[in-house]
């Protein structure tokens, strides 16, 4: 077997090991980030058990962090308290980005986790089947319940040869997205092989498997082998390894080969990861912001490259240079060998250990302004500034390019390679993770007045008739449908407030018309609700009485989060797209018989009076959280 059929199979509860079968998969680990966790935990108390069931669930607080509000300390409030009660470590704001705090300190080989957050599968980098999904399916494997998922492909990523100087990880990334594109992963897990990755750390893996979410792909893998002993090692948790590897004669559905030796510095355009070209293509552009971290790019080997860069430099007049670190682990390591002076020194503003600009919680570049990042999306807007020219780049281009004050190849600003070691011990202090109370029936959950009970569905109607209120392109981000930013993250645990902001980026008038129709259908194309894994993208909809989208196709996380809130996701060809027209009424008229008895649903265009067949695909678990309105009211008609 490959290595993501051995870790399935060591985990599988129900179903067959076959591409494209439903199965199920017993959870050890979970993660939450606070833009998801208070609905996550909402679900979770709805559920009605009194503990978490996992082997450890953690819940960082990494997005919501500036505080400008009373709302965004009440959730952090909330999650504090209510990880006490149930069982759940607490990650404090300040302590890092969940995804390289759990790396650090809690990511296994061999485990599984699922995670609130699209970038879960950074913890593959630890050859740990690590999956991204949306809160709900989060709260039920905190209560013991498996997770399910359509039996993903297994593309092999060989990795042949050495990297020149200054070809980093980034760039290793970068250039799979450059031959897979954004949607190319979909149903797919990215196995890493070959030559090539054992002299890749655990940070430069973590990087790679991070980005495969940008693909599309269920989750990325790496073994478990002697770069992942030697971090663990570091992190003082040796025991925590053991070895896994794919067998030598495993077979894959599709391969791909990378010769690392024929790589160049490379750079993902605007506005998205897949327009991938040469730094040299672009060298020249003149930069007036460069910023370094995210969940991506922030560990302690990206960040001590960027300041040996940066030693002894000054950034360019012109150019705005921050830095933020993943972790507080990492932040106290730059402090103690002396990188944090000379990222001061150079003009670097240090940031907290959050995601801070990558979500758009600050850092907003100015009109028109190139913005040079390490980060892993650059979708339109997601920086808070409309138009924007954000650049996907690696620390060591990202670097250079804040000295010279233009896109710079590193190659042609810097004379002498440099080399970042894996520290043989790392610094570590938990201080700042919260236990579990110890006497969790004295614990008070802290509810603040932003935080609205959660809203549920009713079952699906027969049959029905309604309105196409917004039809949208391709590669529709969840950005797209539920913007993030300062302004809105604040209202994440309140779903009538938020609601009001569904898809106002591309339609300001969208949530009232929705209101005014009460409710109705929204027509995408391609890969519909890439990104992010955030519920709200179809929970707000949901709330707006959206039953239908129908789509030329979907990814994979939202459209497991439409099924989960009773939003039914139907597949369509590409000439019935171009049919549909926005403001026209579709007929479903025995919508809930076909569900149940064909793969295909019958509607009708009453406007012209044509009918037309839209595909579904639900499994038999999935026809029934359909038509009971949702998966909470499923699980409890379940337990009744």
């Amino acid at each position: 077997m490959n290595l993501a059929q051995k870790l399935i199979s060591y985990h599988l509860v129900s179903g067959s090991m076959k591409h494209g079968e439903e199965i199920a998969l017993s959870i050890d680990q979970t993660l939450t980030q606070d833009a998801t966790g208070t609905l996550t935990y909402l679900e979770f108390e709805a559920i009605g058990i009194p503990r978490v069931k996992t082997k450890l669930s953690v819940s960082y607080v990494d997005h919501n962090t500036l505080q400008t509000c009373f709302e965004n300390t009440d959730d952090h409030r909330f999650l504090q308290t209510i990880a006490g009660k149930y069982g759940i470590y607490f990650s404090k704001p300040g302590n890092g980005i969940c995804h390289q705090v759990h790396l650090e300190r809690y990511a296994k080989p061999g485990q599984t986790l699922l995670g609130s957050d699209s970038h879960t599968p950074n913890a593959g980098a630890m050859g740990m089947l690590a999956i991204g999904a949306g809160g709900l399916n989060v709260a039920m494997a905190m209560a013991g319940e498996p997770f399910w998922a359509v039996m993903p492909g297994a593309t092999r990523i060989e990795i042949q040869g050495e990297c020149k100087p200054f070809i980093t990880a980034k760039d290793i990334i970068l250039e799979v997205l450059r031959k897979l594109t954004v949607k190319g992963g979909v149903g797919k897990i990215l196995e890493y092989t070959g030559e090539g990755i054992k002299n890749l750390t655990l940070p430069e893996r973590a990087t790679i498997t991070n980005m495969g979410a940008e693909c599309g792909a269920t989750t990325s893998l790496f073994p478990s082998d002697k770069q992942t002993r030697a971090f663990l090692k570091a992190q003082q948790r040796e025991a925590d390894w053991i070895p896994l590897v794919p067998d030598p004669d495993a077979s894959y559905d599709e391969e791909i080969r990378i010769a690392l030796h024929t790589l160049e510095p490379l750079i993902a355009v605007p506005s998205s990861p897949d327009k991938v070209v040469q730094v040299r293509e672009v060298g020249g552009t003149p930069v007036k912001q460069v910023c370094i971290g995210s969940c991506v790019n922030s560990s302690f080997m990206d960040i001590m490259l960027a300041a040996r860069i940066l030693k002894g430099r000054k950034i360019h007049p012109d150019v705005s240079l921050s830095m933020s670190p993943g972790s507080r682990q990492t932040l106290l390591m730059i402090s103690e060998n002396g990188a944090l002076k000379d990222l001061i020194d150079a003009g670097a503003r240090i940031l907290e250990c959050a995601c801070g600009p990558c979500i758009g919680m600050g850092q907003a570049p100015s009109t028109g302004a190139v913005s040079l990042r390490t980060f892993n999306r650059n979708f339109p807007g997601r920086s808070g500034t409309p138009n924007d020219q954000i650049y996907l780049c690696s620390p060591a281009t990202a670097a250079v390019s804040a000295v010279t004050g233009v896109i710079t190849d590193p190659r042609d600003f810097l004379k002498r390679k440099i080399t970042i070691k894996l520290p043989e011990r790392y610094i570590v202090d938990d201080s700042m993770i919260i236990p579990p109370s110890r006497e969790p029936e004295k614990v008070i959950v802290e509810r603040g007045p932003n935080i609205k009970p959660l809203p549920l569905k009713e079952g699906l109607e027969k049959s029905f008739k309604a309105k196409i209120i917004l039809k949208v392109e391709d590669n529709i981000t969840t950005d797209d449908i539920m913007p993030a930013g300062a302004q809105i993250l604040s209202l994440r645990s309140n779903i009538p407030a938020i609601s009001e902001h569904v898809f106002s980026r591309i339609d300001a008038g969208f949530s009232e018309r929705a209101k005014t129709a009460g409710g109705g259908i929204v027509v995408g194309g391609l890969n519909y609700g890439q990104g992010s894994s955030r519920e709200h993208a179809a929970l707000a909809p949901m709330y707006l009485g959206i039953k239908v989208i129908f789509a030329k196709s979907f990814a994979r996380i939202h459209r497991d989060n439409l099924i989960n809130f009773g939003i039914l996701p139907l597949t369509i060809l590409p000439d019935v797209y171009n049919i549909l027209e926005q403001d026209s009424v579709i007929e479903f008229p025995h919508i809930v018989k076909e569900i149940q008895e064909y793969l295909y649903i019958t509607f009708t265009d009453t406007k012209t009076g044509k009918n037309y067949k839209a595909e579904h695909s639900l499994t038999k678990r999935q026809k029934e959280i359909i038509l009971n309105g949702g998966l909470l009211n499923y699980i409890k008609k379940r337990k009744m």
